[in-house]
Order: structure tokens, then sequence, then C-alpha cells
């Protein structure tokens, strides 16, 4: 495995629209590396709302809005 973080310090959390540490294939090698989290909110939670402040979880992945999502194209790891 390979650790691009450089040293990484402990986080409070995840957050939407913030990096964290990821685990992802680069060449056949786990690389740990750090990425934007979050994922677009469904349009019901955006209501009244003139920005989408985004989401780190998913509760019921078989809702429409989540499948062009959740593909394994879209994984970070393997």
């Amino acid at each position: 495995m390979r650790d691009t973080t450089d040293n990484l310090p402990s986080m409070p959390g995840v957050f939407p629209d913030t990096t964290a540490a990821i685990v992802r294939m680069v060449e056949s090698e786990r690389t740990l590396t750090m990425a934007c989290w979050g994922m677009p909110s469904p349009q019901f939670a955006l209501k009244d709302r003139k920005t989408d402040p985004g989401v780190t979880n998913i509760r019921d992945v078989k809702s429409p809005h989540w499948r062009r999502w959740l593909g394994p194209e879209r994984l970070c790891c393997e």
C-alpha cells in the first residue's frame, strides 16, 4: 500500500465538500489519498436553499436519485 497523505492527523469527522482520506486502486496498488467528500443532495432536501450543502451518507440506495452515483465506476476502492 502507498500513503500519499503525508502523516495525516486525526480528523474530528468527515463533512460534505471537505477533503478526507480514501483508499483507491492506482496501477494495481492500494493508495491512501485525499479526496473531496460528499454527494449531491436529493431535491426534497434542497427546498428553500440556494446552495447544495451535500451529504456524506446514502440511506436509501433504492431511491432513483442515487442510482446514477452507485455504479462501480464511482467506487473509490476495490
